[in-house]
């Protein structure tokens, strides 16, 4: 019996309204043969079981003045009913193992000039620029600014395109249409069809493309294929020799905060950092930037004159213009993404023609927000970034147990930092959400369906009230990047939570789940082995020690007795001080290694469990590989 069948598909995947009219084409009209399949998949894997090769039936809906014409076409397309192997295929794309690698591509074109060349092998070029694009570069808030951009202009009406980065869970998040991730069934089309055209024209000059300029022409291409009336880009790195950078006429351009981060790659001053994020200014393109330092101010100055760009600088937003909504990312920081979304959404609407066609019957007064802005500003969502959640393990165990003897609260406060600024800011939301659930009275015991209750906060279930919990404790979980230096994160964070008067009872650090070198989704298998090399997470251990103590911890033990020890951590740990622990078992008086975020996850809620009057509030920050592997365990 054979492996895999030819199976025919009907894609129905254009019907859709617009404000204004293109021509689009999903396919070209080319028929895949087994030599095209990419060598992840090659013909000595045809018959491994999940692919099936597919015959699709698809439409193509082409505007014609009032009219809607619809051509079908067929073509042999072989992919895979597997959606693991697709990325596995993306994995292949990964050049660089490890963060700070520098080793090149191959090839005799530059990255810029490769795009192009990729854009006009999938006759994307010509297209793009109707995709009338919003490009955002920044060190931090670029997510959020783009999110609350799509927001706004999806509440005006408007069909959407999202491009984000990284992903948490599945590389479809980097994908929303409509503010939704793109669902499997769209994206593996698409996906194949990129692969195909980009891997028919593999030559020895063009190799194919990286992993993340393959996700940007994937993006392009998608947003194409379903006719968005507005894509907005968030660069990758940098800006100047970034991705994203082939979009050469958008309709507006924003900068949000610069920090220091990826000097590896654009320099170790703001200045260069700046001149970089500047690079995606184009001639005469309109351009918003946040406040910044002076030394980054004066580049980005420098060169939107060079280029005759009108620029505008955008204070935080006033919330008190909100009309009674709220934000709905947290943190007091957000109000200076927010800023910027609302001019870049104003000047989008306002340079396509639309702006006068909304609110032409409105009185909109100079700095007044219309209620669609409003609505936008208080429903976008963005997973990993101050974002609550309540664990739900915990509700089929309470059922289980008498009242009497039922658990206490496990709470995870989850935060993609990981530059100096970013950990200040995470440090000062997690401050005050924490101090927040201390002034409650009462809480919500976990019964029954999910919550979600806006401002990143989700909550499983709803009951009765309870009384206040005796003990809390304040835990981090933390990993972060070999490229990154801890001096520069831990003191920051831990020094703005202090003066907050929040302290963290322990430091727990782990290996991240997920691989810099592998694409993984939801359905991924969670790796069941121990890491075997936890010298990254024990050297962050001693200079968490050290910077607790005032200290240096000078202790050396055989790598695999720290390794067993790690294993186990007793329930006793949570609440033991100084006096009574010893660094002789891994266990620090303030912290401890454990080998794999399972068992970290296990621990916390086997101490939970253990205490009903324990309310445990997690911070897991310092990276978002960690956030979002801690989210795939949370919702297993």
């Amino acid at each position: 019996m054979n492996a895999y069948s030819h199976t025919h598909l009907k894609c129905d995947l254009f019907g859709v309204s617009h404000f204004h009219d293109r021509s689009h084409c999903l396919f070209n009209n080319r028929t895949w043969s087994a030599s095209h399949v990419p060598d992840i998949i090659g013909t000595s894997h045809l018959n491994r079981r999940g692919y099936t090769s597919t015959t699709i039936s698809y439409q193509v809906m082409e505007h014609m003045q009032t009219n809607v014409v619809a051509k079908e076409y067929s073509d042999d397309l072989l992919i895979t009913s597997s959606y693991e192997s697709t990325m596995e295929a993306l994995s292949s794309l990964i050049t660089h193992k490890k963060r700070g690698d520098t080793s090149s591509v191959g090839g005799k074109y530059g990255k810029l000039e490769r795009m192009s060349i990729y854009l006009k092998i999938l006759g994307l070029e010509e297209k793009i620029d109707g995709l009338r694009i919003i490009h955002v570069a920044g060190t931090k808030g670029k997510g959020s600014t783009c999110t609350f951009c799509e927001a706004i202009l999806r509440e005006c009406g408007f069909r959407t395109g999202l491009f984000t980065s990284p992903h948490l869970i599945d590389v479809r998040e980097r994908f929303r249409i409509n503010g939704l991730d793109i669902t499997e069934d769209r994206f593996l089309p698409y996906f194949w069809s990129c692969w195909g055209q980009l891997e028919e024209k593999v030559t020895e000059d063009l190799p194919m493309p990286p992993l993340f300029q393959f996700l940007t022409l994937l993006a392009l291409k998608i947003f194409i294929c379903e006719q968005v009336d507005v894509a907005i880009i968030e660069v990758g790195l940098g800006g100047k020799r970034d991705s994203t950078n082939v979009i050469n006429k958008p309709v507006v351009c924003g900068i949000t905060s610069l920090g220091m981060d990826h000097i590896e790659t654009l320099g170790n001053t703001l200045g260069q950092i700046a001149s970089h994020k500047a690079g995606i200014f184009k001639p005469h393109i309109p351009a918003f930037v946040v406040p910044q330092l002076p030394e980054a101010m004066d580049v980005i100055h420098e060169v939107a004159e060079g280029l005759a760009v009108p620029l505008g600088v955008v204070p935080p937003l006033d919330c008190e213009k909100m009309d009674g909504f709220k934000l709905s990312l947290s943190g007091d920081h957000q109000s200076i993404n927010a800023g910027l979304a609302v001019a870049l959404s104003k000047c989008w609407l306002q340079r396509t023609g639309n702006w006068e066609k909304l609110f032409r019957k409105q009185e909109i007064l100079e700095g007044d927000l219309p209620e669609p802005f409003c609505r936008g500003l208080s429903t976008a969502h963005l997973s990993g970034r101050a974002q609550i959640v309540y664990d739900t393990s915990l509700k089929s165990y309470n059922s289980s147990k008498d009242p009497e003897s039922s658990s206490g609260d496990l709470i995870f406060y989850l935060d993609g930092a990981h530059s100096p600024e970013s950990m200040e800011v995470c440090g000062r939301w997690f401050s005050t959400a924490v101090k927040g659930n201390q002034k409650t009275s009462s809480r919500l015991r976990v019964e029954n369906a999910e919550q979600v209750l806006g401002n990143g906060h989700i909550q499983y279930g709803s009951g009765k009230m309870e009384e206040p919990y005796e003990t809390s404790r304040q835990i981090l979980l933390f990993n972060c990047m070999e490229v990154r230096d801890p001096q520069a994160l831990l003191p920051q964070l831990v020094n703005t939570c202090v003066s907050s008067g929040i302290h963290f009872s322990k430091a727990l650090f782990v290996p991240s789940m997920s691989s810099y070198s592998k694409v993984t989704s939801a359905a991924s298998v969670i790796p069941e082995n121990f890491s075997r090399d936890l010298s990254w997470q024990f050297k962050l251990q001693r200079f968490w020690e050290k910077m607790i103590h005032g200290k240096e911890v000078d202790i050396v033990m055989d790598a695999e007795l720290e390794i067993d020890a790690a294993k186990v951590l007793p329930y006793e740990f949570l609440y033991e001080d100084a006096s009574h622990c010893s660094p002789v078992d891994n266990r620090f008086s303030h912290s401890a290694v454990i080998p794999s975020l399972p068992l970290a996850i296990s621990w916390l809620r086997d101490c939970v469990k253990r205490n009903p009057s324990v309310r445990i509030q997690v911070l897991v920050t310092g990276s978002l590989h960690l956030v979002g592997d801690v989210l795939k365990l949370l919702k297993r």
